[in-house]
C-alpha cells in the first residue's frame, strides 16, 4: 500500500504534537507538515514540492479558520482530502460538508485508533460518515421536509451515470467501478465529472446525498468502516 501523506493544522499545539506522534508511528502514514494556523498552512502549500493526500483540520482557529481554509483548498488544491476534526462537532454536519467540500467531519473526541482507520477510507473513497451522521441522514431523508432534493438542476441522469453514482455511493474506487461496469477508470472519472455538473454537487458527499434523496441508493446500503 502506498504511504498516505498527512498534514495537520490546529491552533492547539499539544493536539498537533500528539496527532503527529501517533500517526507518524502508524504503518502507511507519513506526517509531512504541521501548522497551528490556516495562514501557515496556505503559505506552505503554495510553495510545497509535495502536497499532502489528507489534511486534518481544526474548524475554529484564530485568523484564517477551517471554513476559509477548506474553501481555499477546494478552489486551489482540490486533490487534497480534508478531514475536519473539531470540538464544535454537531450532527447537522451535512450542510457543512456539502457547502465546503470536506470529506469527513469528526469530533475531537474521536479515538486515535478510529482516526487511523478513517484516514485511509477518506484517501481511497473520498468520504466518511460517522454512525450518528448516518442516522441524521436517515432522519432528513424520511422527514416530510426532505421530500424535495437539495439538488434540483432539472437534468436527468443516464442509466450509466446512475450505475456509476450507485457504486460511488457504496464508496467504490474508480478502478473498482470500472472493473464492475467493464469500463476504464478514466471513463469512470468522466462520468463522475458529468454527475457533478448534472447534480450540482460539489463533492462525493453531495453525490451520496443526491443518490439517497433520489432513491438511487438507500441509507442502509451505505458502507461503514
Amino acid at each position: 500500500m502506498n504511504t498516505i501523506r498527512i498534514a495537520i493544522t490546529d491552533d492547539d499545539g499539544l493536539i498537533v504534537k500528539l496527532l503527529e506522534s501517533f500517526l507518524g508511528m502508524q504503518p502507511g502514514f507519513e506526517v509531512i507538515f504541521t501548522a497551528e494556523s490556516g495562514d501557515d498552512l496556505i503559505s506552505y502549500l503554495e510553495s510545497a514540492a509535495i502536497l499532502p493526500d489528507v489534511l486534518l483540520l481544526d474548524l475554529k482557529m484564530k485568523g484564517m479558520d477551517g471554513i476559509e481554509v477548506t474553501k481555499h483548498l477546494k478552489a486551489n488544491f482540490p486533490e487534497i482530502r480534508i478531514v475536519i476534526v473539531s470540538s464544535h462537532y454537531q450532527r447537522s454536519f451535512m450542510n457543512f460538508m456539502l457547502k465546503t467540500g470536506a470529506s469527513a467531519f469528526l469530533p475531537k473526541g474521536v479515538s486515535p485508533t478510529l482516526l487511523s482507520e478513517i484516514i485511509p477510507t477518506v484517501h481511497q473513497k473520498g468520504i466518511f460518515f460517522m454512525e450518528d451522521q448516518m442516522e441524521a441522514i436517515r432522519e432528513q431523508v424520511t422527514s416530510k421536509t426532505a421530500q424535495k432534493s437539495i439538488f434540483d438542476n432539472g437534468t436527468e441522469l443516464s442509466k450509466r451515470e446512475i450505475d456509476v453514482l450507485r457504486l460511488i455511493s457504496q464508496q467504490k474506487t474508480a478502478k473498482e467501478i470500472g472493473d464492475t461496469l467493464f469500463i476504464t477508470a478514466r471513463t469512470v472519472e468522466g462520468h463522475k465529472n458529468n454527475l457533478f455538473v448534472k447534480t450540482g454537487a460539489k463533492n462525493i458527499a453531495g453525490l451520496v446525498i443526491y443518490a439517497i434523496q433520489n432513491n438511487i441508493i438507500s441509507v442502509d446500503e451505505l458502507p461503514m468502516i
